[in-house]
């Protein structure tokens, strides 16, 4: 029996790296580790979403959508979550030119 990896795979089902769909469903795949990335750092600090909504000035709901990548939040909604829940966060960006900005 033939055995793939998992990029393998994705080229074969996705699309290769690079490629339009295969670079929506990186970033999707972002979101939604960011989402619960969020949801596992607010329980670890016994807040509730309604908690962390007021810390923040946004409704319950909001966090709820943010936790499940059910909405394209906000920039600045995702640095006030991540500051009123006191964790660092580092971006890495990288251009076609294959520059990495910090």
């Amino acid at each position: 029996m033939k055995k793939y990896t998992l990029e393998e795979i994705t080229d074969e089902f996705i699309g290769k790296k690079g490629s339009v769909k295969r670079e929506y469903f990186d970033q999707e795949l972002k979101l939604e580790l960011m989402g619960k990335t969020i949801k596992k750092v607010r329980q670890e600090k016994n807040l509730t979403q309604e908690e962390l909504g007021k810390l923040i000035g946004v409704k319950k709901a909001q966090i709820s959508k943010i936790e499940n990548s059910l909405t394209d939040a906000r920039f600045k909604t995702i640095l006030k979550v991540f500051d009123a829940l006191g964790a660092k966060i580092n971006f890495r960006v990288e251009t076609d030119t294959n520059t990495v900005l910090y």
